[in-house]
């Protein structure tokens, strides 16, 4: 078949995921019907996870600048400063369509296109982290999904060399058809050797790097962009194939050649590959840019154009050269074992022209290849506001103490260290918290800096309130940041929706962007880095709405980092913020009470700022002994998480009279943590609180063996730990 006189027809064009109406705006622009390698290329560039023609409108909404912010979205990743000439580079991304199909390689290939999207800015990875949603336990593929995306995830990092630190994992039905797998990465760059994707001057080298072009992946963009049905497992071709000790070789030489200054541009090979890599050089500089495909190295016989500009094979990279420096570079990636070339060079005519074989298969304006993708304002439904539920009317089913060992051993709450005990999380030497805790903590080089690292979002708030929700998804991310002691400086997010032509999904994406958007305004925590995510769901069946955050802080010192482990016998424990008991969306209500119901708890964005600010403070003078934040689960599931890590029970005082026990135990009230001190500094804790108008209760002194709540049968330490370490090995052994 010959692309160039290949019949385009309607169901072609629907084949591509293009609409009539885009069709004939394609129509519109070129002034000729396209070639089949034209309308892959455009197919590839106008998709949803390309363009983001459904989501841009809205995002233009949210904050992205501060005066520590280098390079906001846009770029491969975001760029921070944190002092002393460093950068932070860092951005979150999904791979969840290829996971579900493949998903070891759909896992793998996540992690290796995160970490290129990092090191193309020209900083060297220092750690990576995930945000993992699951099917329900007991459907039939999520033991398998499980097994494969956390071996591929550790697969890729651990060959890598870099350590993934942090994350989070979930179980909910609403995944069972449509898993989600974000994948975060973390590098240092010096802040006058960031590197960026617009080609400048005509006549430059375009180069390709990296590994060879093969058939994998074709169509891997359009793939994502696209609902699931039953036959999704016919669409394992379009997932990709992870190397790697390929890429590990491929950072090398980059940074290497960067070093040498041999780099006017530079773009990672990722979503469509060849094509958006090309273009969005080409556009960004303002010109235009020719390709010779007959140049291109290729690892399968017989490819034609169209396979080649879709290719989404793996650990490749695309590159403007300083034409002086031609030799050096081709030297430095030759040493390195890795493909080196010239496929083309930078003209002035803004058109992008590709060839094969002596035939022209594509002739394209370059700007428009982006700019003239479709934007669509597309009709959205505000969901009706849940009632709140009285904490009084819900009944408690059994004790306080039976309730705790239900919910640490339920799928949610549970020790995942199954999972992050598979991944390297100390390759490299500076990791100073490990997973498991509020966030990760690595150093900066030899220190004394370090930077804090987490995941977070709530889905089940999100469904409920969107708008809440993402207020929620944001600020738990800032005090998870802020007990280890970081000021936190900014997100990266990963916004995972169903289908946006359903106006109830766009709904549910407009309401959690508007919430991200006044909760970073107010905590002054900018988003640098974003991908989005949508047609998440499988026969009309969305998951429920994820808009994962990635979170990114600064500690000046590592050594005044806290963790949450209890540290020693009779440290007083207190609780910042105000408890009220709200149970609405609470993990209580739908474990112990089968209720998943309500309102999510509300976020007072004021009142997060000035109690992490003055827990924060507690840390760094070395007031605070340990810092937990309250989320999922409530006040005693933090408890009992602190004196697990740290092997060391507690007393606890009675709840108030006025909230039901069930609801002051496990209520998930905002804005709140748990901060244990010396007994003889509580009195001046309490003064200090009061002084920064922050509310700051005693509930208890850390000591013994066991978990001892007024008026309940005491529970040890030792069996708390056995029930929440047991569910899930026990789970992917087949035995729970």
């Amino acid at each position: 078949m010959n692309p160039n006189t290949t019949k385009i027809t309607p169901a072609l064009v629907a084949e591509h995921g293009l609409k009539p109406d885009e069709y004939q705006r394609i129509l519109d622009l070129i002034g000729r019907e396209p070639t089949l390698t034209e309308l892959g290329i455009f197919s590839a560039m106008w998709n949803e996870h390309c363009s983001y023609k459904s989501s841009k409108v809205h995002l233009r909404g949210l904050p992205t600048k501060a005066a520590w912010v280098i390079q906001g979205p846009g770029e491969n990743a975001g760029v921070i400063d944190i002092g002393d000439g460093q950068a932070c580079v860092f951005k979150m991304e999904s791979h969840n369509h290829p996971s579900y199909i493949e998903p070891y390689q759909g896992a793998a290939t996540g992690v290796g296109g995160i970490l290129r999207d990092v090191f193309t800015m020209g900083a060297r990875p220092i750690a990576c982290l995930n945000a993992l949603s699951f099917g329900a336990p007991e459907h039939a593929k999520t033991r398998h999904l499980v097994s494969g995306v956390v071996a591929g995830i550790g697969g890729y990092g651990n060959s890598f060399g870099v350590p993934t630190v942090g994350g989070s994992v979930r179980f909910h039905s609403r995944y069972d058809g449509n898993i989600l797998v974000n994948a975060m990465a973390v590098g240092l760059a010096e802040t006058s050797k960031i590197f960026y994707a617009a080609a400048s001057g005509v006549g430059m080298p375009i180069v390709y790097l990296g590994s060879k072009t093969g058939r994998d992946g074709i169509h891997g963009a359009s793939m994502a962009s696209a609902e699931f049905d039953d036959d999704s497992a016919e669409k394992r071709p379009t997932v990709q194939v992870g190397d790697p000790f390929s890429e590990k070789l491929l950072l090398e030489a980059c940074l290497e050649i960067m070093e040498k200054g041999c780099v006017i541009a530079i773009q990672d090979m990722g979503a469509a590959g060849l094509t958006s890599s090309a273009t969005e050089m080409g556009a960004k500089g303002d010109l235009g840019v020719t390709l010779d495909l007959d140049k291109v190295p290729c690892r399968e016989e017989g490819m034609t154009a169209y396979e080649m500009m879709l290719s989404e094979s793996q650990e490749r990279m695309l590159m403007v050269l300083k034409p002086e420096k031609e030799k050096e570079a081709e030297a430095i990636f030759r040493k390195w074992g890795l493909d080196f070339a010239i496929v083309g060079e930078t003209t002035p005519s803004k058109r992008f022209i590709v060839c094969h074989k002596g035939e022209v298969m594509a002739d394209l304006p370059i700007k428009e290849l982006g700019d003239s993708a479709p934007e669509y304002k597309r009709p959205f439904v505000t969901a009706q506001k849940l009632p709140v539920i009285d904490a009084g009317a819900v009944e408690a089913r059994g004790s306080i103490a039976d309730a705790l060992e239900r919910l640490i051993a339920t799928p949610d709450l549970c020790s995942k260290r199954w999972v992050w005990e598979q991944y390297d999380y100390i390759i490299g030497g500076n990791t100073v918290q490990r997973p498991g805790g509020d966030a990760a903590v690595v150093r900066v080089e030899d220190g004394p800096k370090a930077l804090a690292m987490t995941t977070d979002v709530t889905p089940r708030y999100c469904e409920a309130n969107p708008f809440e929700g993402g207020k929620q998804a944001v600020a738990e991310c800032w005090r998870n940041l802020t007990a280890v002691g970081a000021r936190p400086l900014a997100i990266t997010d990963n916004l995972n929706f169903g289908n946006p032509e359903r106006p109830e999904i766009m709904g549910q994406f407009v309401g959690c962007v508007r919430g991200i958007a006044e909760a970073c305004k107010a905590l002054d925590f900018p988003v640098v880095s974003g991908n989005v995510s949508l047609y998440n769901e499988t026969n009309g069946k969305a998951i429920l709405p994820t808009p994962s955050i990635g979170g990114v802080g600064l500690l000046e010192d590592f050594t005044k980092s806290a963790t949450l482990a209890f540290k020693q016998d009779g440290d007083a424990i207190l609780v910042v913020g105000e408890t009220a008991g709200w149970l609405g969306q609470s993990i209580y209500l739908r474990e112990i009470c089968a209720r998943e119901e309500g309102a999510p708890p509300p976020v007072d964005l004021i009142e997060e700022r000035e109690n992490g600010d003055f827990v924060r403070s507690l840390i760094l003078d070395g007031t605070a002994s340990a810092v937990h934040d309250l989320s999922d689960g409530g006040l005693l599931v933090a408890l009992a998480e602190m004196a697990m890590a740290g092997d060391i029970g507690a007393t606890l005082d009675a709840p108030p009279d006025d909230i039901p026990a069930h609801a002051y135990w496990f209520g998930e009230d905002q804005a709140r943590y748990i901060v244990t001190v010396a007994a003889g500094k509580v009195d001046a804790v309490l003064a200090r609180a009061r002084n920064a108008s922050v509310l700051v209760s005693q509930i208890g002194k850390t000591g013994g063996e066991t978990l001892a709540l007024h008026g309940e049968r005491a529970l040890t330490v030792a069996d708390l730990n056995r029930r929440s370490e047991a569910w899930l090995p026990a789970y992917m052994a087949g035995e729970a």
